[in-house]
């Protein structure tokens, strides 16, 4: 059977409160109406058509070309809203599915329930119905005495007898194509002023052939978001949900309830989430990490076997059996080489650390480059600014840079170079030779007791 996919999106969302359409509103790390457009495609429907209308171009510049666009211009209602993808679908397709961008936890294994009983009744409406104790607005169902599907009843339209009824409409359709696209026009114009697509179904019973129903009483998955204390609600059930798919993936998450992972997130398995951990954008991690408690991991990509503990990463790549924290910043740019190691409060910005380099707590390296096995030293900072340009500073492998160095770019540290702690370092140091003093001066011969860290006792050049 070929499926279309409506999706209703031109609400102006009013009780929002906001200047962004409602659709776009962020769930979880990604847009809402991006859990609706997923679930079309794997339900195999290919692109589905977007009703758009309030902020159609916020709408469209945020989707692209992951669907196509039907323009409801006048706001006359969701029976008006789907007619405006005829034009689009009409005779594309032998079922059309249709629900709104506002439900962003409908799943595709409910939806595939939809198809499959209209695949085998051909009705020419099988929809959504769900048993709630509290109704949210929903319209309420109407059935004969045997059971048939007679019409929905508009909460505001229903009688005290009908306010009772805990069958309720859950805005989820699939309509026989052929059917839809042929009544649709006749629908009538209600009280006010608008066509609501609800009437199909008392528009099939008058022919004869009752709408088919598959009820659920999982009120969760047909929230409709109309408000922020219903994006909260949303917010809770999706994170709760991604959060068992990577329990039962093998990850371990200590504490479940204040971790927060985005739905672009991946993570390797045996790797351990602490508690109050939040994992957004495209941050992707490894196997046999520790990441966490009190971390924030943003579009950050890390290895195999690294800790990250109560300290906060953007745009950061560490590779494997790397370990940083606790207080540490790893800014856009940072890229920490194998076995690095960062200590508390450090911070680093458009730097590369390369392998086996330890970074002393309370250091600030922006625009440098590290070699292998190099020491920084306990508050060193990279002086990358001038005040119009930044400049880049170059530390070669093995240099040892004392605690308390400033090294003003752009500047050079040689191979096995080292500075006196305390010094400002303003000339290139050349390879295996010390610099000291404010401002440093390079040494001609080394004290052999410089080796261990102690003061240099060399003669300045």
């Amino acid at each position: 059977m070929n499926v279309a996919v409506v999706i209703l999106a031109a609400g102006q969302s009013t009780r929002m409160k906001s200047r962004l359409p409602k659709v776009l509103h962020p769930l979880v790390g990604k847009p809402m109406i991006s859990y609706g457009i997923e679930t079309a495609a794997r339900l195999g429907a290919g692109k589905p058509v977007l009703v758009v209308g309030h902020g159609m171009e916020q709408v469209r510049a945020t989707v692209g070309e992951a669907a196509e666009y039907a323009v409801q211009a006048e706001q006359l209602g969701t029976g008006h809203a789907v007619l405006q993808a005829r034009s689009l679908l009409e005779g594309c397709s032998d079922a059309v599915v249709v629900y709104y961008g506002d439900m962003p936890l409908l799943t595709v294994e409910t939806l595939q329930q939809l198809l499959d009983l209209h695949a085998e009744d051909r009705s020419p409406i099988t929809m959504l119905t769900l048993l709630a104790a509290d109704a949210r607005g929903f319209g309420r169902i109407q059935r004969d005495s045997e059971g048939h599907v007679l019409g929905i009843t508009e909460e505001v339209d229903c009688t005290a007898e009908q306010l009772e009824t805990r069958e309720m409409n859950a805005g989820v359709y699939c309509f026989e194509a052929s059917w839809l696209w042929e009544n649709l026009p006749h629908l009538q114009l209600s009280r006010k002023g608008e066509y609501y697509l609800t009437d199909t179904v008392a528009m099939a019973a008058a022919q004869g052939t009752a709408a088919m129903a598959v009820t659920t009483e999982d009120d969760s998955e047909c929230l409709g978001i109309n408000t922020r204390v219903h994006l909260a609600e949303a917010e809770k059930v999706m994170r709760q949900r991604i959060n068992r798919k990577w329990m039962l993936a093998g990850v371990t998450l200590v504490d479940p309830a204040t971790t927060t992972i985005a739905a672009t997130v991946q993570i390797g398995q045996d790797t351990v989430i602490h508690a109050n951990t939040h994992l957004q954008g495209a941050t992707q991690i490894g196997r046999d990490c520790s990441i966490g408690p009190n971390s924030v991991l943003v579009d950050t990509i890390v290895g195999d076997r690294c800790q990250i503990k109560l300290s906060v990463t953007e745009q950061a790549r560490l590779e494997d059996d790397v370990d940083i924290g606790p207080f540490a910043h790893l800014r856009k740019g940072a890229h920490l080489a194998r076995g690095v190691h960062m200590g508390n409060f450090g911070e680093v910005k458009n730097s590369y650390l390369g392998p086996g380099v330890k970074m002393g707590h309370f250091s600030y390296l922006g625009d440098a480059t590290v070699g292998a096995d190099a020491n920084i030293g306990a508050g060193t900072i990279t002086c990358n600014y001038d005040g119009q340009r930044k400049h880049r500073t170059i530390i070669e492998e093995g240099a040892f840079i004392g605690s308390d160095t400033m090294l003003v770019a752009p500047l050079r540290v040689g191979a096995g170079a080292r500075t006196g702690a305390g010094s400002v370092v303003t000339h290139d140091v050349p390879p295996g030779s010390t610099a000291y003093g404010v401002p440093a001066r390079v040494s001609e011969k080394l004290d052999r007791d410089t080796t261990d860290g102690s003061r240099d006792e060399g003669v300045a050049s």
